[in-house]
């Protein structure tokens, strides 16, 4: 529940069209909701400015499905990330509803009006392997009201291709920079803009990437002043910081 939702319900007493106990029943689960297995925290975006989000890795597909159909009840936009299909299955089975991006391994319920961003986010990824990683970002900030921009395969092996863009990356607001690798790709887009440029190690490469590790150490080594860095294939935590920067 956000400020919206309880201002409207609040509202809704003032003017007699809700009692007090049917605002008592639909803010019982505040702060949180004890499902035994989880606890949900329905009351994450009023104190953060975005909803508690469902992370599938290492559940089962009935915990997945049970924990997103009490977020839906609460009357919220419900995002999954790293999911599998029989999880987005066991999802779809409850909560029609449900989306299932399959390259982003994230699962959608779209059902409440985001407050909409200032501008534009551009995700950036470096080759198409790494489009699982930036499409879990695009996907993200576009549920959490922002116009997003996915501008793929544009790498520093073939420079170019990123010139080519350049309108669209200094038009941003903000940019998320996707690329595993040596993780070059950041920098060289840092130096193009003039915007907060989020960095994203992805584990793609050969044995001496060390699953994103070099990656990650190239984004940190950075001389570009603008950009800040992200764990390792995290395109969901960029576009969360990526959002609060654009809504401010």
């Amino acid at each position: 529940m956000d400020r919206a939702q309880i201002e409207a319900l609040l509202n809704d007493v003032q003017a007699g069209r809700a009692t007090v106990d049917e605002a008592v029943e639909s803010l019982k689960n505040l702060p949180f909701e004890d499902m035994g297995f989880a606890k949900l925290d329905h009351h994450r975006e009023l104190r953060t400015g975005m909803p508690e989000v469902i992370f599938g890795a290492g559940k089962t597909a009935a915990q997945v499905a049970a924990i997103f159909v009490h977020m839906a009840e609460a009357g919220g936009n419900v995002l999954a990330t790293r999911v599998t299909g029989e999880m987005f299955a066991a999802v779809h089975a409850v909560e029609s509803r449900a989306e299932f991006h399959q390259t982003a391994r994230a699962i959608t319920l779209t059902q409440a009006p985001a407050i909409p961003g200032k501008g534009t986010i551009a995700v950036v990824c470096a080759g198409t392997s790494d489009l699982p990683v930036a499409e879990e970002a695009a996907v993200t900030a576009r549920l959490m009201g922002n116009t997003v921009e996915l501008i793929a395969d544009v790498g520093v092996a073939g420079i170019h291709r990123l010139f080519a863009q350049r309108n669209s990356l200094q038009s941003a607001r903000v940019l998320v920079v996707c690329a595993g690798m040596e993780g070059a790709l950041p920098t060289v887009v840092g130096g193009l803009v003039n915007a907060p440029v989020v960095a994203v190690p992805t584990s793609v490469g050969y044995g001496a990437s060390f699953g994103g590790v070099a990656a990650l150490l190239g984004m940190l080594n950075t001389c570009s002043p603008n950009v800040s860095v992200v764990n390792i294939d995290n395109g969901f935590g960029a576009a969360s910081i990526a959002s609060l920067i654009n809504h401010l």
